[in-house]
């Protein structure tokens, strides 16, 4: 049996450093895990209660809660927009913590990770998107820890898949993700260092 995990990336710049985070991510699911990165957030409308029933929440919306609901877990990985998470992040956990109570997100464990050029990883970013999905009612993984900073130098002239401790700190991650929604999932034989720049 395949447990599934879902990797939303924050930023729709083709070449976001988080988007190849999570395409790395993807390529290095264990044996019996498939990561799948989604590909439809920037269709989705923002949040409107007006449109939010049954006959009409926009398709995207309906697409993303559907993506979420079947998932094992997710992974976000996002850029830091002026101090906190991205809109396009922000919109897509409001779509998923409705209906009150009973949304996508409701007792989904969730793993955020983040790269961003700045000295310090994205760590505001990841703490406001903490903060939103457990008050959307996600199960957060506290235990995964990725930030990767200055990511415009460690990325310049390399996908994140050919650095090896980001390569190894990911995979980590991965694996912590895959075992609170499976503890089935073999555990990382040895743990990885603070990815530094």
């Amino acid at each position: 049996m395949t447990l599934h995990i879902l990797a939303l990336s924050g930023s729709l710049r083709a070449g976001s450093h988080n988007r190849q985070l999570a395409e790395t991510a993807v390529q290095l699911a264990p044996d019996g895990v498939a990561v799948e990165l989604y590909e439809g957030l920037a269709a989705i409308p923002f949040y409107n209660e007006d449109t939010d029933h049954p006959d009409t929440v926009p398709a995207a919306a309906a697409a993303l809660r559907d993506a979420a609901a079947r998932a094992d877990a997710i992974m976000l990985f996002t850029p830091e927009h002026n101090g906190t998470m991205s809109a396009v992040l922000k919109n897509a956990i409001d779509w998923l913590s409705r209906p009150h109570g009973a949304g996508a997100l409701a007792a989904k464990p969730v793993a955020v990770l983040s790269a961003t050029f700045g000295q310090y990883g994205g760590v505001w970013a990841q703490a406001e998107a903490r903060k939103a999905l457990g008050v959307a009612g996600a199960v957060v993984i506290e235990d995964v820890d990725l930030a990767v900073r200055s990511s415009a130098d460690r990325f310049a002239h390399a996908h994140p898949r050919d650095d090896a401790e980001v390569a190894a700190a990911l995979r980590e991650a991965v694996h912590r993700t895959a075992r609170s929604a499976g503890p089935a999932v073999p555990a990382v034989p040895a743990a990885v260092p603070a990815v530094a720049a």
